[in-house]
């Protein structure tokens, strides 16, 4: 269906069809701007406090406080007080290129 009988038609007489035409236009538009990436992970992930930094860490909540206080994580997380924001991505890019290795007491 042409996009000008689209918008001249109410919503109430929309079809299905129509609505999914106009739905895959949308999505296609936000595709091909050429400013944003494909890929759907490229959006930041943002984690608060301790206990969901253990979880993304798939550590113990003492464990991420020692990563934390060790300082190698300094540059993803913001503190204000006792609350703290953690920059995902990063953190884990920063974990990736330090050589320590976390939670293990021997080595072999």
């Amino acid at each position: 269906m042409e996009r000008l009988e689209l918008k001249n038609k109410p919503l109430f007489q929309a079809t299905l069809g129509d609505l999914i035409e106009v739905f895959e236009g949308v999505a296609n538009k936000e595709g091909k701007d050429g400013r944003g990436s494909t890929n759907p992970s490229s959006k930041k992930r943002y984690v608060r406090g301790m206990k969901e930094l253990a979880e993304v860490l798939h550590c113990s909540v003492p464990t991420a406080q020692r990563i934390k206080s060790s300082g190698v994580l300094d540059a993803a997380i913001s503190q204000s007080g006792k609350t703290i924001i953690v920059d995902v991505d990063l953190a884990l890019d920063l974990l990736r290129l330090s050589n320590k290795k976390w939670g293990r007491k021997y080595s072999k």
